[in-house]
């Protein structure tokens, strides 16, 4: 079987690595386990295989085109500080974004 059975319309996949489940990698791109799982059909969510490529959605929409990558320790209050605008500005621009919860590597929109 190859990697997919229809083209990714996104162009966007993720290398399964050591560790990962449907649940993280939703969480660290900012999407649901149903819409991987939609993608990904036939994928099993139990059996996820180190090195298998899953298709990602597109991106969502940043209209400043400017990105955080979130590092250990990072909390929204911190990366609103640093960029200079506020943790309400940052859940505006990232309604998917759990405060609570945020992953080493995921992408949060910067105002511009």
């Amino acid at each position: 079987m190859g990697l997919f059975q229809v083209p990714c319309p996104s162009g966007r996949y993720w290398r399964v690595e050591a560790g990962d489940t449907l649940y993280l990698i939703a969480l660290r791109i900012g999407t649901t386990v149903d819409e991987l799982l939609r993608l990904n059909r036939g994928v099993d969510p139990y059996n996820l295989q180190i090195g298998q490529v899953l298709c990602l959605p597109p991106e969502p929409p940043c209209p400043s085109g400017v990105y955080w990558e979130v590092a250990p320790g990072d909390t929204l209050y911190s990366i609103a500080r640093v960029t200079g605008t506020t943790v309400e500005k940052l859940l505006e621009l990232n309604p998917h974004v759990d405060p609570y919860n945020l992953q080493v590597g995921q992408k949060i929109c910067l105002p511009g």
